[in-house]
Protein backbone atom coordinates (compact mmCIF):
# COMPACT_ATOMS: atom_id res chain seq x y z
CA UNK A 1 0.00 0.00 0.00
CA UNK A 2 1.86 3.39 -0.98
CA UNK A 3 1.40 6.50 1.11
CA UNK A 4 -1.63 7.80 -1.39
CA UNK A 5 -3.47 4.72 -0.19
CA UNK A 6 -5.79 4.67 3.15
CA UNK A 7 -6.12 1.72 5.15
CA UNK A 8 -9.08 0.92 3.37
CA UNK A 9 -7.24 0.57 -0.13
CA UNK A 10 -8.39 3.69 -1.06
CA UNK A 11 -7.16 6.45 -3.27
CA UNK A 12 -7.37 9.37 -0.45
CA UNK A 13 -4.18 11.03 -1.10
CA UNK A 14 -3.92 14.14 1.89
CA UNK A 15 -3.83 16.08 -1.26
CA UNK A 16 -7.36 14.78 -2.28
CA UNK A 17 -8.36 15.63 1.48
CA UNK A 18 -7.38 19.04 1.07
CA UNK A 19 -8.29 19.69 -2.21
CA UNK A 20 -12.07 18.66 -1.04
CA UNK A 21 -11.78 20.26 2.36
CA UNK A 22 -11.05 23.79 0.34
CA UNK A 23 -12.61 23.44 -2.46
CA UNK A 24 -13.31 27.45 -4.10
CA UNK A 25 -16.21 28.54 -5.59
CA UNK A 26 -18.79 26.48 -3.73
CA UNK A 27 -22.32 27.03 -3.69
CA UNK A 28 -24.08 28.57 -6.29
CA UNK A 29 -24.73 31.80 -9.04
CA UNK A 30 -27.86 34.61 -8.38
CA UNK A 31 -28.29 34.37 -12.47
CA UNK A 32 -26.62 31.55 -13.66
CA UNK A 33 -26.29 31.98 -17.40
CA UNK A 34 -26.24 27.67 -17.53
CA UNK A 35 -26.58 25.01 -15.52
CA UNK A 36 -26.17 20.97 -15.09
CA UNK A 37 -25.50 18.40 -12.65
CA UNK A 38 -24.06 15.05 -13.17
CA UNK A 39 -24.54 12.04 -11.53
CA UNK A 40 -22.56 8.39 -11.19
CA UNK A 41 -24.37 5.94 -11.94
CA UNK A 42 -21.75 3.04 -10.25
CA UNK A 43 -21.58 5.15 -6.65
CA UNK A 44 -24.61 7.81 -6.56
CA UNK A 45 -21.93 10.75 -6.25
CA UNK A 46 -23.14 13.81 -7.61
CA UNK A 47 -21.80 17.38 -9.28
CA UNK A 48 -24.05 20.33 -9.88
CA UNK A 49 -22.76 23.30 -11.78
CA UNK A 50 -23.94 26.69 -12.85
CA UNK A 51 -21.88 29.53 -14.66
CA UNK A 52 -21.90 32.42 -16.33
CA UNK A 53 -20.48 33.14 -19.39
CA UNK A 54 -18.59 36.66 -21.07
CA UNK A 55 -19.39 37.80 -24.70
CA UNK A 56 -17.22 35.10 -26.01
CA UNK A 57 -18.38 32.41 -24.48
CA UNK A 58 -15.87 31.98 -21.82
CA UNK A 59 -16.48 31.10 -17.94
CA UNK A 60 -17.06 34.40 -16.36
CA UNK A 61 -18.38 33.17 -13.12
CA UNK A 62 -18.91 29.62 -11.57
CA UNK A 63 -19.89 27.81 -8.88
CA UNK A 64 -20.33 23.94 -7.56
CA UNK A 65 -21.95 21.47 -5.07
CA UNK A 66 -21.14 18.02 -4.94
CA UNK A 67 -22.57 15.20 -3.08
CA UNK A 68 -19.56 13.02 -3.70
CA UNK A 69 -17.10 10.56 -1.94
CA UNK A 70 -13.27 12.79 -1.85
CA UNK A 71 -12.49 11.80 -4.98
CA UNK A 72 -15.43 13.44 -6.94
CA UNK A 73 -15.37 16.67 -4.46
CA UNK A 74 -11.11 17.39 -5.00
CA UNK A 75 -11.79 16.95 -9.02
CA UNK A 76 -15.04 19.17 -8.87
CA UNK A 77 -12.64 21.82 -6.39
CA UNK A 78 -9.59 21.45 -9.74
CA UNK A 79 -12.57 22.36 -12.21
CA UNK A 80 -13.61 25.07 -10.21
CA UNK A 81 -10.21 26.48 -9.82
CA UNK A 82 -9.18 26.80 -13.08
CA UNK A 83 -12.25 27.01 -15.19
CA UNK A 84 -12.79 30.96 -15.22
CA UNK A 85 -11.67 32.60 -18.44
CA UNK A 86 -12.24 28.90 -20.21
CA UNK A 87 -14.04 28.26 -23.31
CA UNK A 88 -15.67 25.01 -24.46
CA UNK A 89 -12.58 23.95 -26.41
CA UNK A 90 -10.44 24.25 -23.53
CA UNK A 91 -12.79 22.57 -21.04
CA UNK A 92 -13.47 19.64 -23.54
CA UNK A 93 -9.84 19.18 -23.62
CA UNK A 94 -9.49 19.06 -20.12
CA UNK A 95 -11.89 16.45 -20.10
CA UNK A 96 -10.48 14.98 -22.83
CA UNK A 97 -6.87 14.85 -20.93
CA UNK A 98 -7.79 14.07 -17.47
CA UNK A 99 -9.79 10.86 -19.39
CA UNK A 100 -6.65 9.77 -20.73
CA UNK A 101 -4.32 10.60 -17.89
CA UNK A 102 -6.43 8.27 -15.70
CA UNK A 103 -5.91 5.43 -18.17
CA UNK A 104 -2.73 5.85 -18.14
CA UNK A 105 -2.19 6.56 -21.91
CA UNK A 106 -1.37 10.73 -21.79
CA UNK A 107 0.26 13.17 -19.67
CA UNK A 108 -1.67 15.45 -17.66
CA UNK A 109 -3.39 17.91 -19.61
CA UNK A 110 -0.99 21.05 -20.45
CA UNK A 111 -4.02 24.01 -19.77
CA UNK A 112 -4.72 21.52 -16.33
CA UNK A 113 -1.51 21.24 -14.50
CA UNK A 114 -3.37 20.16 -11.42
CA UNK A 115 -4.86 17.73 -12.63
CA UNK A 116 -1.77 15.96 -11.67
CA UNK A 117 -3.29 15.76 -7.75
CA UNK A 118 -5.86 12.79 -9.21
CA UNK A 119 -2.56 10.46 -10.02
CA UNK A 120 -3.18 8.09 -7.02
CA UNK A 121 -7.11 7.53 -8.45
CA UNK A 122 -5.33 5.98 -11.84
CA UNK A 123 -5.36 2.73 -9.97
CA UNK A 124 -9.28 2.50 -9.03
CA UNK A 125 -10.62 2.39 -12.10
CA UNK A 126 -14.45 2.00 -11.10
CA UNK A 127 -13.57 5.63 -9.14
CA UNK A 128 -13.07 6.90 -12.63
CA UNK A 129 -16.59 7.87 -13.21
CA UNK A 130 -16.77 9.83 -10.02
CA UNK A 131 -13.47 11.72 -11.03
CA UNK A 132 -15.19 13.07 -14.37
CA UNK A 133 -18.60 14.33 -12.95
CA UNK A 134 -17.16 18.19 -12.36
CA UNK A 135 -15.97 18.26 -16.00
CA UNK A 136 -18.85 16.58 -17.74
CA UNK A 137 -21.35 18.34 -16.08
CA UNK A 138 -19.19 21.67 -16.78
CA UNK A 139 -19.70 21.31 -20.62
CA UNK A 140 -23.45 20.63 -20.16
CA UNK A 141 -23.76 23.86 -18.29
CA UNK A 142 -21.15 25.50 -20.65
CA UNK A 143 -23.16 24.25 -23.52
CA UNK A 144 -26.60 25.40 -22.27
CA UNK A 145 -25.04 28.97 -21.67
CA UNK A 146 -23.75 28.93 -25.51
CA UNK A 147 -26.63 28.00 -26.91
CA UNK A 148 -28.88 30.70 -24.63
CA UNK A 149 -25.95 33.44 -25.56
CA UNK A 150 -26.40 32.18 -29.47
CA UNK A 151 -30.64 32.57 -29.17
CA UNK A 152 -29.92 35.67 -28.08
CA UNK A 153 -27.75 37.07 -30.31
CA UNK A 154 -30.38 35.66 -33.12
CA UNK A 155 -33.17 37.12 -31.53
CA UNK A 156 -30.95 40.80 -31.70
CA UNK A 157 -29.63 40.09 -35.33
CA UNK A 158 -32.93 40.15 -36.55
CA UNK A 159 -34.90 42.91 -38.67
CA UNK A 160 -37.04 45.10 -37.16
CA UNK A 161 -35.98 44.29 -33.56
CA UNK A 162 -34.56 46.88 -31.42
CA UNK A 163 -32.70 46.39 -28.07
Amino acid sequence: MTAAQSAFGLPYSLRLIELAANAPRRGRLAAPHGAAQRRSRVCGSWVSIELQVDAQGRVADFAHEAQACVIGQAAAALVAASVIGCGRVEVEAGLAGLVGYLKGSAPVCEGWPELSALEPVKAFPARHAATLLGFEATLRALDEALNAQASLFFFDAQPGHSS
